[in-house]
């Protein structure tokens, strides 16, 4: 019986490897979003050149910053997919040793699933805070109301930021 034990927690153990599939589609979906974030920012560069010299038939102004916004959206995600690959990584497969000689303070060095789940949920917030902002950008006003509403979203967000801001304090202490 002992054996069929012995035999049986080393392919537990050996199992720990199946995190390499979420690992590498991590990377990889790491890669394409940064390079598709990198396509966009390259179109807006072409686009906004083709306007200052007057090849093109939609003004700049209409758009740059949302076009960026998107592009920097697609950034941090791609951010969070690179977090989460290297984060899963070092938490079943093994450390990474570049990682830990750059300190303890590195994204990749990650000591526990609360923080993987702490530094996943920062940058996120991070994304929807981007997401927010580009909506503005295209929102118009109707009724008065409508800026009372985009005034207590910028309010919370404020408040949503600041707490984090507070509870990270309270963990590095």
């Amino acid at each position: 019986m002992k054996k069929i034990e012995l035999i049986f927690e080393r392919f537990l153990w050996s199992s720990r490897f199946l995190i390499l599939i979420a690992v590498i589609a991590s990377l990889l979906g790491s890669l394409v979003l940064f390079v598709v974030g990198t396509l966009d920012i390259i179109q807006v560069a072409s686009k906004t050149v083709g306007y200052y010299l007057g090849h093109a038939e939609q003004s700049v102004h209409d758009f740059i910053v949302t076009d960026i916004i998107i592009a920097i959206d697609i950034y941090l995600v791609a951010v969070v997919l690179l977090i989460f690959g290297a984060g899963i990584y070092r938490l079943f497969i093994s450390t990474i040793d570049e990682s830990e000689a750059s300190g303890t303070g590195h994204p990749f060095n990650i000591q526990t699933f609360d923080e993987l789940k702490d530094k996943i949920v920062r940058v996120v917030i991070l994304a929807v805070i981007i997401e927010f902002f580009r909506a503005v950008v295209d929102i118009s006003f109707s009724t008065p109301l409508d800026a009372i509403y985009l005034a207590l979203s910028v309010l919370a967000l404020a408040a949503s930021l600041y707490l984090m801001s507070v509870s990270q304090h309270k963990s590095h202490k």
